[in-house]
């Protein structure tokens, strides 16, 4: 019997999966050879046996949950008060012409704006304290919910509408049994889209109103003593954090539309 035997469709998964962990250790392995190279290169290329002490000190200290549950607190406050805005806002648009002619010039202007470009101007209003950093991430959540909730409702296939018109929805009715689930994977994706922008806009906040706990406000310090090793350990953990919450917003993302399509089967 000749030829290779087919692989089951687990084994192709792991095998896959195995694959994309090619490249970060390759890279892993790079930095730890850059770092070996000489006493400049270990400052620019912290080795990884320095970085991984760096976090056992911080972690036995407190040092890091403590400034790790300020940025999580922080990013996930605003990332609830920005996408619950940025619900409202899109809704309105959605389905208020007048609304649509006044505030979306307005809208679409000062999005254009980069978010920490407005650090000056809130700082005057707000101070550097954390309704300035809470607003700040707000905003980061707020732009690409009202754009995602906007487009998905006024994409919402017309048939659906007019079905729900046969039935005798009244708006509210047709709203809440036709439009707004045709319109939850647009919202899902908006919301996908404002975790990471939430978490940049929570570091940048940190590292530019030096004041409180955070993970920006840790690395920081570490820049001022020029600790590298803690600057890769708080970057690794933001990294890590945002991953989590992207994978938290899937999962329920999934549970909900999964749920959804089989009630309406």
């Amino acid at each position: 019997m000749s030829g290779n035997a087919p692989r089951r469709p687990g084994e192709a998964g792991r095998l896959l999966h195995l694959k994309g962990w090619l490249v970060p250790v390759l890279l892993l392995a790079v930095w730890q050879y850059m770092a070996g190279l000489s006493q400049a290169h270990a400052h620019a290329f912290v080795p990884l046996q320095q970085v991984v002490e760096a976090a056992r000190q911080l972690i036995l200290s407190g040092e890091l949950w403590l400034n790790l549950l300020g940025s999580l607190q922080r990013t996930s406050t605003g990332l609830v008060i920005g996408s619950l805005a940025g619900l409202a806002l899109g809704i309105l648009l959605a389905f208020s012409r007048i609304a649509l002619t006044l505030v979306s010039p307005l809208f679409h202007s000062i999005r254009q704006v980069p978010l920490l470009g407005l650090t000056p101007l809130i700082a005057l209003w707000m101070g550097n304290g954390e309704p300035a950093k809470i607003f700040l991430v707000s905003l980061a959540a707020f732009y690409p919910l009202v754009l995602n909730t906007y487009e998905g409702l006024r994409n919402v296939d017309p048939q659906y509408q007019e079905l729900g018109r046969i039935l005798g929805f009244n708006r509210l009715l047709l709203f809440r049994r036709v439009l707004l689930p045709a319109a939850l994977p647009s919202i899902f994706t908006g919301l996908q889209q404002a975790v990471p922008f939430a978490w940049i806009t929570a570091l940048g906040s940190e590292l530019l109103f030096n004041a409180g706990t955070g993970l920006g406000s840790l690395m920081m310090t570490a820049e001022v003593g020029a600790r590298m090793d803690i600057i890769i350990v708080c970057a690794v953990t933001v990294t890590l954090l945002g991953m989590l919450m992207s994978y938290l917003v899937g999962a329920l993302a999934n549970r909900v539309l999964n749920r959804g399509t089989v009630k309406t089967g």
